[in-house]
Parts: C-alpha cells; structure tokens; sequence
C-alpha cells in the first residue's frame, strides 16, 4: 500500500479512536454520579451564599411598607366632632389645690395629677412621650405612672384585659373603648372620670376631656374594663 495513504488511514483511525473515548468519558463521568449536564450546570445560576431568587423577593416583600399608615387615619375613620362641650379647668383647678398641700395621694388622685400632666399633649400616631401621644399609650402611661399597673399598648390588646363593666356601672379610671375605625377593634380607647367623661387622646385635640354623650363617641362607644377597682383604695 501506498505510504502516504498508509499514513492517512493511521491518522484517520486515531481521530475516531479520540472523538469515541471523549464522548464516552462524559457519558460515564454522569453515569457514575448520578448526574445530568443540564443539572451539573443549575449551581451556577443561583446566587452565592444559597439565596435564590424566591428568598430575595420574600425579603423584599417584608420591607414594604405601604400598608403601614403615616397619618392617624389608623385610628379614626373620621375627625371626631365634640358637640358637647367639657370644661377642663375643672380637673386643673383639683390638681393646683392638691399640690400645694404636703400629704399621701390617694390612687384617684395620682391618676388626676397625671392625667393633668399631659393635658393638651398633641396627638401622635405611635408617640408616647409628652411632645406627642395617641390613644392606648396615654391609657398606658398613666396607669403606670399613678398605680405602677402594667396595660399592654394597644387599644386592641387593653379591651382583653380587665373586668368588663356595663356603662351605668362606670367608675373613675375604668377604660372606656370606641370603634372609631374599619381596620381595627377596638381603635380608641380613653379613661373615665365621671359625669359621663372621659380623658383621651383626641386626634383632633390632643389630650382632652371629652363626653360619652357626645355624637362621635356615643355612636361608637363599644365597652368599658375595668383594671383595678380605684374607688376602693
């Protein structure tokens, strides 16, 4: 046969010999590990660190915010109107005759001197400091401040807590609940004081004396608890 042919066909054996082992080699390589090409290459498309797509749009979707509210619509579905007039200097004038006299407080009277404190405090959704205060955290912050009883802090958690008490039955210091709002139950809350008052904060007034026989809150007075029997201490 001719050489140079000879050669050629060598070669061309050698060629076929590669390509076949090659192909072979990757068909085992998978064969022996259980593995497809299309799943050997999945690692490469997730992420580093084991986050993948799903766990990255779940954390997203906790730090939106828009269904948290920025005004103090949360609370009130409408501005209260006060078509009964209350006057405060009443409560103000107890709290200066008691204070320039050196003896033991009764609880009814710490809670009048704290109540006084905050008298005309804005009002502010999520606030609880004299500089700003919303409803259940003034109920929570005086019960602390004159009796040292601990209310959880929102309205909704307050109205779980407690004896509930009929409306006739109200003494000074019960907590007096309104549904002032579609998203929760109670969404107000206040303390009582007598002559069918109470205290609260209002969203349109701040830290104010306000009626049970006013409109707004008549419609939408829903119960009373009571914490700790004040009238008998």
């Amino acid at each position: 046969m001719n050489p140079i042919l000879k050669n050629l066909k060598l070669l061309f054996i050698g060629l076929i010999c590669i390509l076949t082992f090659s192909g072979c080699s990757a068909s085992s390589s998978s064969q022996r590990y259980g593995q497809t090409k299309s799943k050997v290459e999945e690692p490469s498309k997730s992420p580093r660190y084991g986050k993948t797509e799903n766990s990255k749009s779940k954390h997203s979707e906790i730090l939106v915010l828009n269904d948290l509210p920025d005004t103090t619509q949360i609370e009130f579905d409408e501005v209260p109107v006060e078509d009964v007039a209350v006057d405060k200097s009443k409560f103000v004038a107890n709290y200066d005759k008691l204070k320039n006299f050196n003896v033991a407080l009764t609880p009814r009277e710490k809670m009048l001197f704290e109540v006084v404190k905050y008298l005309d405090t804005p009002y502010k959704y999520g606030g609880n400091t004299e500089k700003g205060i919303d409803c259940s955290a003034f109920t929570k912050t005086i019960y602390e401040a004159s009796l040292m009883l601990d209310l959880p802090r929102s309205a909704r958690e307050q109205y779980s807590v407690g004896d509930e008490i009929d409306q006739e039955e109200l003494k000074f210091g019960d907590l007096v609940f309104f549904n002032t709002t579609k998203r929760y139950f109670p969404g107000h809350v206040g303390i009582y004081l007598g002559d069918n008052q109470f205290v609260h904060a209002s969203r349109k007034l701040g830290v104010t004396v306000s009626s049970l026989e006013s409109t707004y809150y008549r419609k939408r007075y829903v119960g009373a608890k009571r914490i700790d029997d004040i009238q008998t201490q």
